[in-house]
């Protein structure tokens, strides 16, 4: 067995992007598929890891860009520009990670009949709002996702089935917009589970995340629970 990763190029419109992907050799023709959805820094080595990771599990993996070839935050304020156009527009966020998903199904390697869109914190919001959209996938996983709504899909219902990974203390996702997506996907007739983890803030999965009085912090436990939890959603979903 041997993971083998690189990157591709592909288009939103005129801007170009830069997708990774990562598959298991040892395995012949087409597989279950994993779009991944980077954090709000940008696609970086976290997203690339994850990949690699769910690709030893025998998955077709992509990880997308949402921002643009070699577009990359260093800094919150860095980070809060690039994220903002698309959080003030999301009929321009719902695009380009269709045109993700797009790309991914022009891989030699994508079973077009099982896929499920995972996301990190804003990546959670894109593949959230991928299933919004009405997207023909098995399912979406949020970690840490932010879990507002859009205006421009209220009356789209949504096939996907939806696992919400959340930390009970993350101030980006206070309790009301918890109770309003859970009323949300009720209303839209989802497949839909949360998973509430307690004494837990935002970013619990990034071990790089230790910014408290921001709100982010990594939770050792909360990381593990929600990857096992994610690990049954995906048997569950691609059986």
């Amino acid at each position: 067995m041997a993971i083998v990763s690189n990157t591709i190029n592909y288009l939103d419109k005129d801007t170009v992007l830069e997708g990774f992907f990562a598959y298991d050799d040892g395995l012949s023709g087409i597989r279950p598929t994993i779009l991944i959805s980077h954090a709000w820094a940008g696609r970086d080595e976290f997203v690339d890891n994850k990949a690699k990771k769910l690709a030893a599990m025998g998955y077709f993996v992509f990880a997308l860009d949402m921002y643009g070839k070699g577009v990359c935050g260093n800094s919150l304020e860095e980070n809060t520009a690039l994220m903002q156009p698309f959080i003030e527009d999301r009929a321009l966020l719902q695009r380009r990670i269709q045109a993700a998903l797009q790309a991914l199904k022009c891989t030699p390697w994508a079973d077009e009949t099982k896929i499920v869109a995972m996301g990190f914190c804003f990546g959670g919001m894109c593949v959230l709002d991928l299933a919004r959209t009405g997207a023909d996938i098995k399912g979406v996983i949020a970690f840490h996702g932010l879990l507002g709504a859009p205006d421009n899909l209220q009356e789209q219902p949504i096939s996907a089935k939806v696992l919400v990974l959340h930390g009970a203390d993350d101030p980006m996702n206070p309790p009301e917009t918890v109770m309003a997506i859970q009323k949300e996907l009720t209303i839209k007739k989802a497949d839909w589970q949360l998973h509430s983890y307690g004494h837990t803030l935002h970013a619990f999965t990034n071990p790089k995340a230790n910014n408290r009085e921001f709100g982010t912090v990594y939770h050792a436990d909360a990381d593990k629970r929600s990857w096992q939890a994610m690990q049954n959603f995906l048997t569950e979903v691609f059986s």
